[in-house]
């Protein structure tokens, strides 16, 4: 019998964010491509420029988000919380999301929309699903008393044994 999968949400989010970062790639490439081929100019600007650039974001951007599958898949091997580096990294992928999803519902449509909420809900769920406590230590007691932090309550010094007569 293989491992237990706990939190198998962290597993999600890394093929979902390694899926966006091959198809963010990809659609760059494809958008400068086109912009190479047709010898397209924005208002006076250089075609060649304009393709190159949508290559380089492209490639850096799909970098990005394959750094953050990476650290969701590191997440669901290690089965706790990121690091400071990885939880700055995780949410500012849900950010883009958000801001993405914001801009693709006018632009592309729903289903697009869907999926990049679908993301950003995996990820804000990645995050969510561990508590940074470590130990049983850190708990609160579960009595109410104030005590040793296994729910008994303080007692006062013990004295001393009475001396015995011999």
């Amino acid at each position: 019998m293989g491992p237990v999968v706990r939190r198998p949400v962290a597993w999600v989010a890394a093929i979902v964010l390694f899926v966006e970062a091959i198809g963010i790639a990809l659609l760059n490439w494809l958008l400068g491509t086109v912009v190479d081929n047709q010898d397209m100019s924005l208002a006076g600007l250089d075609p060649d420029m304009m393709s190159l650039s949508s290559k380089v974001g492209g490639v850096v951007f799909g970098l990005y988000f394959a750094l953050c599958g990476l650290t969701a898949l590191l997440v669901a091997l290690r089965d706790r919380a990121p690091g400071l580096f990885g939880r700055i990294l995780l949410i500012s992928a849900a950010v883009v999301h958000g801001l993405l999803g914001a801009l693709t519902v006018g632009l592309v449509g729903w289903s697009a929309f869907a999926f990049l909420m679908v993301g950003l809900a995996l990820i804000v769920f990645t995050l969510l699903a561990f508590d940074r406590r470590e130990g049983p230590s850190d708990a609160a007691p579960e009595t109410g008393w104030s005590g040793d932090g296994d729910g008994a309550p303080v007692t006062g010094p013990v004295a001393p044994p009475a001396p015995s007569a011999s």
